[in-house]
C-alpha cells in the first residue's frame, strides 16, 4: 500500500553565469560542475542515463527519515524519473515509471532490492502484485468505503529509532533463499497473500481489522525466521509493548533490522493505545491513491 507520506523533489534550471552546473540539497549540500562528480548515487545515475545537460538546482525534502523500511529510496527514484521525463517532455505511464526505477536501482546501482516499492510509488493505492517471468500483474484490492476507512483508522506506525541499509540487511536472506533454506517460510508468506486479499475485500469492518491484524502477526512471526538480521531484541520488545497496549498484530516494514513497525489497533482501542505508547514516536497514516505526481511546472 502506498501511504500519504511523501518525498518532494524540486528542480530549477540554473543560469549559465553561476560558477557550478549542479547544486543538490538533501541531508548534505553538493555543488559540482560535472554529473560524474555528483555524490548522490541515484541523482548521478539518473542524470547520466537520461543524458541531462541543463545546469540544475535540485532540492529534496521528505516527510519521514530515509533507510526506514517505508520505500523512501524507491519513491525518490520514481519521483526523480517522473520529473526528468517531464523536463524532457517524454511522458511515461505508471508502469513505465515503475520499470524505469527498477532498472536504475537493480541494474545501474546494482542494489539488492525488490521490485515492489517502485510499483507502489508509481501506482499508489492498495494492490496485489504478481511477478511471473519478468512480467507484472497488478490487481487493485476492492474495498468498500466503510471498510477502507475503518482499516485506515486502525493503522499506526511506530518508529524504532533505528535506520539501516536494506541492501546489507538482505544479504543473509538472499543467501538462505538461494540455498533453499527458507522455502517453507517463503511459501507460508505467499499463502498469506491470498488470505490477506480475501480478508481485505470483506464487508464487515470489525471482522476485517481483527482478522487482518491476526494475519499480520502470523506473517511477522514467519518473516523473523528468514534471517537473524530481520529483527532484534530492541525491536521485539517494542513489538510486544505494542501488543500489550492493545494492538492485534503488526510487522516491521521493509527488509528488517530497523525503521518502522506497522501495527493494527482497533479504532475503539486507539486512544488507550496512544496513551500507553506515548513515549514512542507514533505516526498515523492513510492510503495514497495517486502515486507519483507532478505538483507544479
Amino acid at each position: 500500500m502506498a501511504i500519504n507520506r511523501y518525498v518532494y523533489i524540486s528542480v530549477l534550471k540554473l543560469s549559465n553565469i553561476i560558477d557550478y552546473r549542479y547544486r543538490l540539497s538533501y541531508r548534505k549540500l553538493e555543488k559540482v560542475n560535472q554529473i560524474v562528480e555528483v555524490e548522490h548515487p541515484v541523482v548521478r545515475n539518473v542524470l547520466d542515463y537520461y543524458k541531462i545537460e541543463d545546469p540544475l538546482d535540485i532540492n529534496i525534502i521528505a516527510d519521514l527519515p530515509a533507510s526506514s523500511g517505508l520505500g523512501s529510496s524507491s519513491s525518490f527514484t520514481v519521483g526523480l524519473i517522473n520529473l526528468v521525463s517531464k523536463m524532457q517532455d517524454k511522458p511515461m505511464s505508471r508502469l513505465d515509471l515503475g520499470k524505469a526505477a527498477i532498472h536504475v536501482e537493480r541494474d545501474l546501482l546494482q542494489e539488492r532490492v525488490g521490485v515492489q516499492d517502485q510499483l507502489h510509488a508509481a501506482f499508489g493505492g492498495l494492490n496485489r502484485f504478481d511477478f511471473v517471468n519478468g512480467q507484472f500483474q497488478i490487481t487493485p484490492v476492492q474495498m468498500t468505503y466503510q471498510c477502507q476507512r475503518y482499516l485506515m483508522s486502525s493503522l499506526v506506525l511506530i518508529y524504532t529509532g533505528l535506520t539501516r541499509y536494506a541492501s546489507e540487511v538482505l544479504k543473509e536472506q538472499i543467501k538462505s533463499t538461494q540455498e533453499m533454506k527458507v522455502d517453507t517460510e517463503l511459501s507460508h508468506l505467499y499463502k498469506l497473500t491470498a488470505q490477506a486479499f480475501e480478508i481485505l475485500e470483506g464487508e464487515d469492518p470489525e471482522r476485517l481489522v481483527k482478522e487482518f491484524g491476526a494475519m499480520m502477526h502470523e506473517g511477522w512471526m514467519t518473516k523473523r525466521k528468514l534471517a537473524k538480521t530481520v529483527s532484534s531484541s530492541q525491536i521485539d520488545e517494542l513489538y510486544q509493548a505494542a501488543l500489550d497496549a492493545g494492538a492485534i498484530g503488526g510487522k516491521l516494514c521493509g527488509a528488517g533490522s530497523g525503521g518502522f513497525l506497522l501495527m493494527v489497533v482497533p479504532p475503539e482501542v486507539m486512544p488507550v493505545f496512544v496513551e500507553k505508547m506515548n513515549k514512542h514516536h507514533l505516526i498515523d497514516i492513510d492510503i495514497d491513491h495517486h502515486g507519483s505526481i507532478i505538483l507544479a511546472t
